[in-house]
């Protein structure tokens, strides 16, 4: 476990290269819209299932 935490971070130290500042506001963006989007498809989602199951359950009653 030792020598695979010291290989870790031997690999962190030299073949590990950060994307520029600008790389990651552009991908934070990206990952910040996709994020909205998909929220925004779920709420979608869940809203018609929800519809759905009440009128089932209203035919029912």
């Amino acid at each position: 476990m030792i020598s695979y935490i010291k290989e870790s971070i031997e690999e962190l130290q030299h073949n590990v290269t950060l994307p520029s500042r600008a790389d990651s506001s552009n991908l934070m963006v990206v990952v910040a819209v996709f994020s909205i989007i998909f929220a925004l498809a779920t709420w979608g989602v869940d809203t018609v299932f929800a519809k759905i199951i009440k009128l089932y359950f209203d035919a029912l009653i």
